[in-house]
């Protein structure tokens, strides 16, 4: 199941919008419908964004009709102009096409230049989170019940995981390892994808709602919470998807360990602390409807923010590819 391949005139990616009902791919064939999709959440997950955005500049790199280096330079800056106005938050996405661009800036080819950066890209990404996955493993055993929120697997990288990467390596390894997938609202992340890929690796899976945290870790035997994340910053302070600063205090309440698992490229050198990260905030509407209906009556504010930041304080380890950092993090960046 390939989360999103650069073809010779398109990327193509899966629509995670449709999931679980559904497993359907987009063809993005030129920038402005990878950004829609990058809008839209059709693609998702700040490593899945950060090639995705790279895929974007190869992409306007094929496409440009540009006859000079100057011509197709000038391309590519607007495809990076536009696609770093898609989403604020997760700094994969501009640390990733700012490689590409780096290089193509440089380069008297700059149209190959571009595609080669951006296959480099996706490579990294690959070798990554194969390597986290193995560092993160060795910190789960048999038995172990997991709770994670959102989606930080297959769907959100480059094709492996960081979170549930970690929880399919455990369980590859032989180890006895459960799965509580909170839902995620208000797009249901966690109830749409986490659970289509536990199911999909035969981890035993269960959906609970984002209220119901506390219940399973006090009643139901929780013994790690794992999530992945959008942006790091220097002091170990994380953004991920909203809820998730809940979940820290509730685990650091319950003693149980919280873990946030990303590759290096997530921890953004330019942000000291969890108060320098932009969050995104997304339409109204994500809150007032569900399935085409309306749940919020209409003279009712609606606050949507998509991210929140988790302080370091309550992160017991951050798990990357280099291996695990702990409090005071020095990242070495």
């Amino acid at each position: 199941m390939d989360t999103i391949v650069l073809k010779e005139d398109s990327v193509v990616l899966i629509d995670q919008t449709l999931l679980p009902e559904r497993l359907e791919y987009v063809v993005c064939r030129d920038v402005e419908s990878l950004a829609e999709a990058i809008v839209s959440l059709r693609v998702r997950g700040a490593p899945a964004l950060g090639v995705a955005g790279a895929f974007g500049l190869a992409l306007a790199a094929m496409n440009s009709k540009g006859a000079v280096r100057r011509e197709v330079l000038s391309d590519l800056e607007a495809a990076y102009t536009r696609l770093k106005s898609t989403r604020p938050t997760a700094v994969n996405l501009f640390t990733c096409m700012k490689v590409v661009m780096d290089v193509a800036r440089v380069s008297d080819d700059p149209r190959s230049a571009a595609v080669d950066a951006a296959k480099r890209v996706f490579e990294e990404d690959v070798s990554m989170n194969k390597r986290l996955e193995q560092v993160g493993a060795e910190l789960f055993f048999d038995g172990d019940v997991v709770l994670t929120h959102c989606n930080a697997g297959s769907l959100a990288t480059s094709g492996y995981g960081t979170a549930l990467g970690v929880i399919k390596e455990a369980a590859r390894q032989g180890k006895d390892v459960s799965v509580f997938a909170g839902e995620t609202r208000p797009l249901l992340q966690g109830a749409r994808l986490t659970s289509f890929e536990m199911v999909d690796a035969k981890i035993p899976v269960t959906v609970i709602t984002d209220g119901m945290a506390g219940f399973a870790m006090k009643k139901r035997g929780v013994s790690k919470v794992i999530v992945g994340a959008d942006r790091i910053a220097l002091n170990g302070d994380t953004a991920n998807k909203i809820g998730t600063y809940g979940l820290a205090i509730l685990a650091k309440a319950h003693e149980i360990p919280f873990y946030v698992a990303a590759p290096t490229s997530t921890i953004d050198p330019d942000t000291p602390s969890g108060d320098d990260i932009n969050i995104e905030f997304r339409s109204r509407g994500e809150i007032e409807f569900f399935n085409g209906r309306r749940i919020v009556p209409r003279g009712a504010e609606v606050l949507n923010p998509a991210f929140d930041v988790t302080p370091a304080e309550f992160i017991t380890g951050i798990i990357t590819e280099r291996g695990v950092f702990y409090p005071p993090f020095d990242f070495g960046l």
